[in-house]
């Protein structure tokens, strides 16, 4: 697995600007270092980043010195993130295989695994993943050890079935959300699905209430899925995991249209619908590696500026 992720970009794993609730790094750790939580000082040294000094507390001890003193504040390190993939194992996250053209979302879902656990290495952090593939008990791999990440590697490549329950991501985070005690608030939470049917309100209301940093991750292909080519009148292979076999139909100009119009608003709603929970989506519309990197880093970035104009 280390060989697979050597060639992937790491994004950081930049936590929602919270109003309410705990922050990131709740969990302190014993050893100072950078942190959120302010536990004294000391006096300053050349490199030390000007954002440390404590201006007040220098301005006292210069004072009190009669000459100028600068303080910089010592922090309590905060702990490693955890982070939990979810993998939607439905049978339409298993379009589209060869021959056809277009984005394969085992392998894009495989790669966007591969991204989120790459990150999370280079974090120090604690990474596991759930699914229901195999239509039955949840397989969960907690949030362990440098030596079980390869086993998410493993589970999650396009070998694996995908013959999940229409539920499966209802499922899996009502299965995490009694395992509270390996999962603390903060845990970033990458929900990775194509969301073609919306999850309930509920489901997403209470894994945020849950102080989870969840991150729906869209995987949709851009042409058929998110919107629809002007196809009027040709001829085409249609699949459909609910219908069996692959089946060719024909569509007139109107149809096609109306199918774009339906797919757009669809999209359109999901990503208004996960926004105004107060979630960052993550767009994916390519299963190459490259693309999926630049998508995490665009999400990673836009956080940053969100928590800047705080």
């Amino acid at each position: 697995m280390e060989a697979a992720l050597a060639g992937r970009r790491i994004f950081p794993l930049v936590p929602r600007p919270r109003l309410v609730g705990l922050p990131f790094g709740e969990h302190r750790s014993a050893r100072r270092g950078a942190g959120t939580d302010v536990v004294g000082g000391r006096p300053y040294v050349p490199g030390d980043p000007v954002s440390t000094i404590d201006w007040h507390a220098s301005a006292r001890l210069s004072a009190a010195l009669d000459r100028d003193e600068f303080v910089v504040r010592s922090h309590q390190a905060d702990e490693a993130p955890r982070v939990v993939v979810v993998c939607d194992r439905r049978p339409s996250m298993g379009l589209y295989g060869a021959p056809f053209p277009w984005l394969s979302k085992p392998a894009a879902l495989h790669a966007a695994t591969q991204a989120i656990v790459a990150s999370a290495v280079a974090a120090r952090g604690d990474v596991g993943s759930i699914d229901h593939a195999g239509g039955g008990d949840a397989y969960w791999l907690p949030p362990g050890g440098r030596g079980d990440r390869w086993l998410i590697e493993r589970r999650q490549a396009p070998g694996t079935g995908f013959d999940a329950p229409e539920d499966a991501v209802e499922r899996s985070l009502g299965f995490l959300g009694r395992m509270r005690s390996a999962l603390p608030s903060g845990t970033f939470l990458f929900v990775l699905s194509d969301f073609l049917e919306p999850l309930p309100v509920a489901a997403w209301v209470e894994a945020g209430a849950r102080g989870w940093d969840v991150v729906p991750v869209v995987i949709q292909d851009p042409v058929w899925e998110q919107s629809f080519p002007d196809v009027g009148s040709v001829v085409l292979p249609i699949a459909d995991p609910a219908r069996g076999p692959t089946r060719l139909v024909r569509l007139t100009g109107r149809e096609a249209r109306s199918r774009r119009g339906e797919h757009e608003a669809r999209r359109g709603r999901l990503l208004a619908e996960l926004e105004s929970l107060g979630f960052d989506p993550v767009l994916v519309g390519s299963d190459r590696d490259d693309e999926i990197d630049e998508a995490f880093l665009r999400w990673a970035d836009a956080r940053e500026a969100a928590r800047w104009r705080r």
